[in-house]
């Protein structure tokens, strides 16, 4: 059996922890040979590929990004203007692939959908740091990302009560609320605004002038970036011919602009940023991407393709590719962390 690996979209901790575990298990267990494509399906259009043996993944676990690169620009459906999908297919007759583990996020589990059906046999492993993709519990990489941002508000508070400042920190996330909400209230953050909920800034000013004068003295906001200002998205940028062409941003320095008349307190912004994707991962996240790594080996060697592995629960099962592919999981207005969030006295818009 020959298999390829790729690794698309944005980097996250614990890619390579499941390129390790996919490798060793493939090769320990039924003595596959598996191929790495670098730089996720633009390896595909460009013929870039290396073979990965042990000792190739040997000592990776703990590494961040990946060892084969990554792309979130390169859809073979539309690279360029066009559709060079059977070229795609064509390279990958060449190489000999039987079957093909692709890791990563809802833009990546949309293409490997269209190519499992062309034909190809896919098996999807799901990873994003945003923790939005459906019918999983969790996506490895998201843990990691929440520890940052935790650590990040640990930092900035210390800072926001030394000089009774309102401290906004933005999170990543794109359109759910995932790292700033489970970010925010590790970090003891005392407002939370997420894409899912609205807000205006006039109620938030008004608790901001509040906690003014009373014993807290300042405040702390954690503000994912695909929050709503005015009711609209923040854009950074527009990249044309990828899966997701918006690249949001700024909704934290848009807000502090806005809030600033309207309190005594200096109002300050951190932008998180790429130091939320970027590092180790947690043990978690290494434990995790290994059982994920794992799960798809498993369902290679059973010839179960189609599928994406996924957490329920504590099990480590899989479900059909054309149930993900295209689809997002957003904050539930009930969910238990908003519940929480709220009765701890965190305000959410």
């Amino acid at each position: 059996m020959h298999v390829g690996i790729l690794t698309g979209g944005g980097d996250c901790p614990g890619l390579n922890a499941v390129i390790r575990a996919v490798t060793l298990a493939l090769q320990r267990e039924c003595g596959a040979r598996v191929t790495g494509i670098e730089r996720g399906f633009h390896g595909l259009m460009t013929r870039r590929v290396r073979p990965l043996a042990p000792a190739d993944v040997a000592g990776i676990l703990a590494e961040g990004g990946t060892i084969l690169g990554t792309h979130n620009s390169c859809d073979p459906f539309r690279w360029q203007g066009a559709d060079h999908s059977a070229e795609a297919l064509a390279f990958a007759r060449e190489l000999g692939l039987d079957a093909l583990v692709a890791i990563g996020g809802d833009g990546t589990m949309d293409i490997a959908h269209r190519i499992h059906r062309l034909g190809l046999p896919v098996v999807g492993v799901p990873k994003t740091i945003d923790n939005d993709l459906p019918l999983t519990d969790r996506t490895f990489g998201f843990d990691s990302a929440v520890a940052v941002v935790a650590e990040a508000l640990d930092r900035l508070a210390t800072t926001a009560r030394s000089h009774g400042r309102v401290m906004i920190a933005e999170t990543m996330g794109r359109y759910a609320g995932w790292i700033a909400l489970e970010g925010g209230i590790a970090g003891g953050a005392d407002v939370i605004l997420i894409p899912e909920r609205g807000f205006e800034v006039a109620e938030l000013a008004a608790l901001c002038r509040t906690r003014e004068q009373g014993p807290e003295g300042h405040t702390l906001v954690c503000i994912a970036e695909g929050a709503k200002l005015d009711g609209g998205l923040t854009v950074k940028d527009r990249v044309a011919g990828s899966p997701d062409p918006l690249r949001l941003g700024g909704v934290g320095h848009a807000l502090q602009q806005q809030l600033q008349p309207l309190v005594d307190s200096e109002v300050r912004t951190t932008l998180l940023g790429h130091v939320q994707r970027g590092g180790t991962p947690t043990a978690f996240d290494r434990v995790l991407a290994t059982r994920f790594g794992f799960a798809a080996a498993q369902l290679v060697r059973r010839g179960e393709f189609g599928r994406m592995v996924a957490l329920q629960g504590d099990a480590c099962t899989s479900v059909p590719l054309d149930q993900v592919a295209g689809r997002s999981r957003p904050v539930p207005d009930e969910h238990p962390l908003v519940q929480t969030a709220r009765a701890t006295g965190i305000w959410m818009g």
